[in-house]
């Protein structure tokens, strides 16, 4: 048979993240505990006239569960209760001078009220009104037996221990709220980038998709056409070209209705060429004209069309991040290949670096961005196996560098 090993409470405010106010509750506790007690025995022996030794079981039963009160306070809160209940009955034994406050002395007032705040930061409501109640009621219950008559200063502890449960039920709820908020804040935070991967994945799948069609539809137009471009073709050969045209088109249309779960109704279907390397030029230009210089320096290589679609989307969202965080920036743009090294391959190193905004004073276009295009840029490097690197210099401006491969084999 298992059994449910039981949660230990937590103490009043152990969840604040500065480490004094967690010891607040105990050290407040501690002082109460201290102060209280050895002034309950003095004032209930010298003023109310009480035996030493009832004076002290009083004292012991009204204040040291006071330290209780930081992890249980509703449990120490009965203690206390019983214990100041019976004391204003015990008192009445005694001979007292009428100008003295009965049923309850001003240290069990005080004792008593922080016991509240303790139960106002941890309770319900339902069980603060209860207390409530039940303080009132035992302090209106002991007003008809006063031996001095009944006067409005009898209700003291009622009236201080309900403003208390009230400040500490407050407490407690505005605690409550604005930790759900920051809870909410982080969720809606993680929603937000977990939706931005997902956007950029589908978009992702949509330009490979279009990549790879544009291939499998030469190979169809090729396949269909070769008995008319070459004479005197073979049977066999015909047969396998017109299979190859077929496996090619079956292909093309899985691929198109796989692809229509990840289209809406406003992502169309690309019907020009993906952009490449050879389109980095008329782009780095159109953002110099627009924005600010951009000194670009390009590189004669061939690589594969996905590789050339993710280097060209890297430098178009690096320059975008450019332009609305540091407008009028200086910019150089590189695309190069990286020396090959022993048991590594050559790779195509993309790198887009921009100095500070010329103009500080001016705001940028945007401002605490999220970083969600970083995180598009780190899904394309991810997919085609190669690596980013990003992030702030020492003089303000901002480094992009991509090393991605130059072959299919490489990443597939």
């Amino acid at each position: 048979m298992t059994s449910v090993k039981e949660e230990r409470p937590r103490a009043l405010l152990a969840g604040a993240s500065r480490r004094w106010v967690r010891l607040l509750p105990w050290a407040v506790a501690f002082v109460l505990c201290v102060a209280l007690l050895p002034t309950t025995i003095v004032v209930l022996t010298a003023d109310y006239g009480l035996n030493g030794g009832v004076a002290g079981a009083l004292a012991v039963a009204q204040a040291a569960p006071l330290l209780l009160a930081v992890v249980r306070p509703l449990q120490a809160w009965y203690v206390v209760f019983v214990a100041d209940v019976a004391g204003a009955l015990v008192l009445l034994t005694a001979d007292f001078q009428e100008r003295l406050l009965w049923p309850f002395p001003p240290m069990e007032i005080v004792g008593y009220v922080g016991l509240c705040l303790a139960l106002g930061l941890r309770e319900r409501r339902r069980t603060l009104l209860l207390v409530w109640l039940a303080t009132a009621g035992a302090n209106v219950g002991l007003g008809f037996v006063a031996p001095h008559g009944s006067s409005a200063k009898d209700l003291l502890l009622t009236i201080l221990g309900g403003v208390a449960l009230l400040l500490g039920g407050v407490l407690r709820d505005r605690s409550e709220v604005q930790r759900r908020l920051v809870e909410q804040e982080t969720i809606s935070e993680a929603e937000r980038g977990r939706r931005t991967l997902l956007e950029e994945r589908a978009r992702i799948a949509r330009e490979l998709h279009d990549v790879v069609a544009h291939h499998m539809s030469v190979i169809t137009v090729q396949a269909d056409t070769a008995e008319y471009r070459f004479d005197r073709m073979p049977p066999d050969v015909r047969e396998e070209f017109t299979a190859i045209a077929a496996t090619a088109r079956e292909s093309l249309g899985e691929m198109r209705r796989l692809l229509g779960v990840l289209r809406n109704e406003e992502a169309q279907g690309e019907l020009v060429p993906q952009p490449g390397l050879a389109q980095l030029g008329p782009l780095v230009e159109a953002t110099a004209r627009a924005r600010g210089p951009v000194e670009f320096t390009p590189c004669d290589v061939e690589v594969p069309e996905a590789v050339g679609l993710s280097a060209y989307r890297i430098v178009q969202e690096a320059l975008s991040n450019v332009v609305r965080h540091a407008p009028g920036a200086r910019t150089q743009v590189s695309v190069s290949v990286s020396e090959p090294r022993s048991g590594e391959a050559a790779r195509l190193i993309v790198l887009v670096v921009n100095g500070p905004s010329p103009e500080p004073s001016a705001a940028p276009l945007e401002v605490g961005g999220t970083g969600h295009g970083l995180v598009g840029m780190r899904e394309r490097v991810r997919i085609i196996g190669g690596s980013l690197d990003t992030g702030p210099l020492p003089d303000g401006g901002f480094r992009v560098a991509a090393q991605l491969p130059l072959t299919e084999k490489d990443f597939t």
